[in-house]
């Protein structure tokens, strides 16, 4: 029988070889993403990461150790996922908007298929203060609230490659922008007046629309904030009419151009 030592040896030279192939791969990763940029190809493909999960699953059909091996495999595409959000931009991703707009939808999308670390400020508050955005605006009124983004801004700012999404009206302050471009890129989601009543319409956590769940106050608040927003952002997205992905790849198309 092999002593121990002798066995744990082997070991080691099999996690030499692990480390040497895992490297490889995330070299090949970064070529990979490289050609993307280049050939203008979709950087999002979600469903290119399934047909290998499938093609992975084949190949340890009835393996002993199938269930295991398949959960490693989960841990390194979403470490290859964060070698192409490095590869993509090196700055926070800040999503502004009127509500509705979709930045929390975005956001959930793009932290998913990048492994980013993904952060809505409303939530943030609500668990700081021990209280819904509601309660907070009946309690304390607006401005304390918008004290709160702002507390919430200082804090972001040790934050790095991360999906922020940011209330709607965080950019009203002029020192919050300051705040939000030190360290990140300002994205501003759009959608008309139409779409966003259809998408917020059954939400009871909107204080600002109580009472005025209508297409003519949104659009009358849009164009109070629409300065403010445009001259925040370092791009525009337009997302009616667009499913998610779509979205999130013209996003990451138009970030990438102004990172390089």
């Amino acid at each position: 029988m092999q002593n121990l030592e002798h066995i744990r040896e082997k070991i080691s030279l099999c996690d030499d070889k692990i480390i040497k192939a895992l490297a490889e791969r995330m070299n090949y990763i970064e070529e990979i993403i490289e050609f993307k940029k280049e050939a203008g190809i979709p950087i999002l493909q979600p469903e290119q990461e399934e047909r290998q999960y499938q093609t992975l699953r084949r190949k340890l059909e009835e393996h002993k150790y199938e269930d295991e091996i398949l959960n490693i495999f989960k841990y390194i595409v979403r470490n290859s996922r964060k070698i192409q959000a490095k590869s993509l931009f090196s700055r926070n991703i800040m999503l502004i908007g009127f509500m509705g707009a979709g930045k929390s939808t975005v956001s959930r999308y793009l932290s998913k298929m990048l492994a980013m670390e993904e952060i809505e400020m409303d939530d943030l508050i609500v668990a700081k203060e021990g209280m819904s955005i509601n309660e907070i605006f009946a309690v304390y009124g607006e401005t304390y609230f918008r004290n709160c983004e702002s507390n919430v801004l200082i804090e972001l700012q040790v934050k790095e490659q991360a999906i922020v999404s940011c209330g709607g009206g965080v950019v009203l302050r002029d020192e919050n922008v300051t705040m939000m471009k030190r360290n990140g890129r300002i994205v501003l989601l759009t959608a008309s007046p139409e779409t966003t009543l259809d998408r917020v319409k059954d939400s009871d956590e909107r204080p600002i629309l109580k009472n005025n769940m209508n297409v003519e106050f949104i659009l009358e608040l849009m164009n109070k904030r629409k300065l403010k927003y445009e001259a925040a952002a370092d791009i525009i997205i337009a997302t009616d009419g667009k499913d998610v992905q779509t979205v999130c790849e013209e996003l990451i198309k138009q970030l990438v151009l102004l990172e390089h």
